[in-house]
């Protein structure tokens, strides 16, 4: 039987987080023709909106699970709804009620975590800081010029930690006061709240920022382009303010006032995806392209579905923790489009990307391709 949410209920918590959906949209289809899903499958968010309108939301189905927020269709909506918040206060009716479909049930063992452990690795938060062993990264303290915040994934899956050493050599090497602060970091809570836990977003943000004012911290350098967007535009409502950078347009930076040299030639060809939440969130489009550009011998091809086109990976809304089957898979997609536009390289600047396009990549016959590259991994090759 059909699990139906109150008609009221679903009208307010909507209300609440800023959605007019019901005034607003009329159901010119738009927001379905951009989708992603609409790549690989039957989805409509337009059909979510509209059921919420009559309260005949399923709060057992998987359909306002498939929301990656990835952004294309706020773009196109000529009525100015504000989909994504809307589709996530439909999740937050199921988080309330505590019902999951199946594919959904690995949220309840990230909440855990994070409530736990301040990851959603069920990683223990002592070990935070073990990626940075033996490279000199100095615990931030008051007077440092800038927190390095590698984010999770960066903190404690094997094959992004090199993404973070990657960063703090290049950091050291270009003489950068920087810091880390390890056990005291929370996760930034973005994925958490794209799932409809607002509550526990809320704890892990006023953790982080109480951390980040009592140590003094003013600049903050993140790789992960949800800690960028959570960071920069959230943590705001929080009546605070910090300057954010993200990696990509920082080692521009470096690189740009020379106080960073790339002698090395890199003599590949390399194309560059636009991870949603850096380029079409938050307009960071050309920095990484003309960092890729000032590296000798490297040749920067574009793929179709780039710059502010670009195709989810699939791993927003948090949908990183959710299993995705086979052929409904954006990330298939994008490395099949990085093939045909002929790239040895596909680089990326987000960790959710890295980890889908690299599964996706190992399920090819051909899996020796191409090579799936942070931007900070391809830049410390060219320093050598």
């Amino acid at each position: 039987m059909e699990t139906v949410a109150p008609l009221k209920e679903i009208i307010d918590i909507i209300k609440e987080s800023g959605g007019d959906a019901f005034k607003l949209c009329y159901q010119c289809g738009l927001c379905d023709t951009v989708c992603p899903w609409s790549r690989v499958r039957d989805f409509s968010m337009r059909k979510l909106i509209r059921e919420a309108t009559f309260g005949l939301t399923d709060i057992e189905s998987e359909e306002m699970w498939r929301c990656t927020t990835c952004g294309n269709c706020p773009r196109q909506c000529p009525r100015g709804v504000k989909i994504i918040e809307c589709g996530v206060s439909l999740r937050r009716i199921s988080t309330e009620y505590g019902i999951f479909p199946t594919s959904v049930n690995p949220v309840r063992a990230i909440s855990a975590s994070l409530t736990g452990e301040g990851n959603p690795l069920s990683e223990e938060r002592k070990k935070r800081a073990d990626w940075a062993e033996g490279l000199s990264v100095k615990t931030f303290t008051e007077g440092t010029e800038i927190l390095y915040f590698p984010g999770c994934y960066l903190c404690y899956d094997p094959r992004l930690k090199k993404v973070a050493r990657d960063t703090a050599k290049i950091l050291n090497r270009a003489g950068v006061d920087y810091g880390i602060l390890g056990s005291k970091e929370n996760c930034c809570g973005e994925s958490i709240r794209k799932t409809g836990d607002e509550e526990l977003f809320k704890r892990l943000a006023r953790e982080n920022i109480k951390t980040f004012i009592d140590n003094g911290v003013k600049k903050i350098l993140v790789s992960s382009p949800h800690c960028y967007h959570t960071f920069k535009n959230e943590y705001p409502d929080f009546r605070v303010n910090f300057e954010v950078v993200h990696i990509s347009q920082y080692l521009f930076e470096l690189v740009s006032e020379g106080r960073l040299d790339l002698p090395q030639a890199y003599g590949k060809k390399v194309t560059y995806h636009d991870p949603c939440y850096l380029g079409r969130h938050n307009g960071v489009i050309d920095e990484p392209r003309k960092l890729l550009k000032k590296i000798q011998g490297l040749e920067l091809i574009e793929m179709p579905d780039a710059m502010e086109n670009s195709l989810c990976c699939g791993g927003g809304g948090g949908r990183i923790w959710m299993e995705t089957p086979k052929g409904e898979r954006f990330s298939d997609l994008r490395v099949e489009q990085a093939l045909g536009a002929g790239a040895e390289v596909l680089a990326t600047s987000c960790p959710y990307c890295i980890s889908h396009f690299e599964e996706s990549l190992l399920g090819l016959e051909n899996s020796d391709a191409a090579q799936i590259k942070d931007i900070t991994e391809i830049v410390q090759e060219a320093i050598g």
